[in-house]
């Protein structure tokens, strides 16, 4: 979807709209890495969407499915000019539009999230909270910017903004010490607490920074932490099927531009898995770090580049009339990705 209207106008409409359907919105925040670029452009963090939260009640069914209802509504106004909306039905709408729907409602957490996807630039997330218990994976994006004063300067004010001429906007961190943070997020730090509170455990954005160059506040205790979030991990994503399913999501919505990192963000969490999993039986472990070696495989692929490293043995699995006496094998010169560890006593080397 192309929207040429800015963030700053979808969110005076969404706000404007849900007021009017007697939902009260408390405050309108810019969340996550979006505020951290907007805090400091240098962290070579990036930011792949807009996350706005709108802070609402959602205390009945009724309210989750009203504000849904008012951003489908609202979505009719950010078609280029032409379109017949008449024609365009919720469904359409949603399956053309609508990346993604989550709804979330516990004793502990109650909120919704729709995420616009935009072909032409970054995704916008429009994330309605009513309660929410943690609002942030590392300290470098715990930052959330208050955007009220933004609405009430173009309601109130006759005069554009302008560079000496503005409103004041207020920043927060969810972590706790706001100069901390912004700390971290100068000199390129990675800190963060109980990450097992964190759904997937914060493993994939941690790779993530380790591959942006960030590092640990204390190399000592992310080691612990690791052990932490490789376990939450594989508690939320406990299936093969669906291990493969979120890292190649994430791999397509995080590295965009950025595709030739991919690999190596693939080899530092085949590491950080390997060196921190303690919760998988033999197998399990050895199947995903099997899946992370085949995405990196794949990665090479479409990148057409062939790794400089030596040594390698290549397995590979006889058919089961062969019998290891009168089988006869030939010698295979490969080049790897990464060495194998692993031997298999009934598969035969190639050396």
């Amino acid at each position: 979807m192309t929207r040429d209207r800015q963030c700053r106008g979808a969110h005076e409409v969404v706000r404007s709209r849900l007021e009017k359907k007697g939902i009260t919105v408390h405050n309108v925040r810019l969340n996550g890495s979006a505020a951290s670029h907007v805090l400091h452009q240098d962290s070579g963090l990036g930011y792949k969407d807009l996350d706005l939260i709108f802070g609402v009640d959602l205390k009945t069914e009724d309210v989750f499915q009203l504000v849904k209802d008012v951003v489908m509504d609202c979505l009719l106004d950010f078609l280029p000019e032409g379109v017949n909306k008449d024609k365009i039905t919720p469904m359409t709408l949603k399956e053309a539009y609508v990346q993604k729907l989550v709804k979330v409602c516990n004793e502990t957490d109650r909120w919704s999230l729709i995420s616009l996807s935009n072909n032409s630039g970054k995704n916008v997330e429009l994330k309605f909270v009513d309660s929410l218990r943690r609002q942030f994976e590392f300290s470098v994006d715990s930052f959330q910017i208050i955007l009220d004063s933004l609405l009430l300067f173009g309601e109130c004010s006759e005069n554009p903004m302008a560079e000496n001429f503005h409103p004041t906007v207020t920043g927060e961190s969810m972590y706790g010490d706001f100069e901390e943070a912004m700390d971290h997020l100068r000199n390129r730090v990675i800190a963060t607490r109980n990450p097992e509170e964190i759904r997937g455990g914060g493993l994939l954005k941690y790779c993530n920074l380790l591959v942006r160059g960030f590092k640990p506040k204390s190399e000592v205790d992310m080691k612990a932490l690791q052990r932490y979030m490789c376990s939450r991990f594989f508690i939320d994503f406990s299936d093969i099927g669906e291990q493969l399913r979120k890292l190649e999501g994430y791999l397509q919505s995080h590295f965009v531009g950025m595709e030739s990192n991919r690999y190596d963000y693939l080899m530092t969490l085949h590491r950080v898995v390997n060196e921190s999993t303690v919760c998988l039986m033999g197998h399990e472990r050895r199947q995903t770090l099997n899946l992370i070696a085949m995405l990196a495989v794949r990665v090479l692929a479409e990148q057409n580049i062939i790794p400089t490293v030596t040594n390698v043995t290549c397995y590979y699995q006889p058919a089961p009339y062969v019998s290891e006496i009168n089988f006869n094998y030939y010698v295979t010169h490969v080049q790897p990705f990464l060495p194998c560890n692993q031997s298999y006593p009934t598969w035969l080397p190639c050396n």
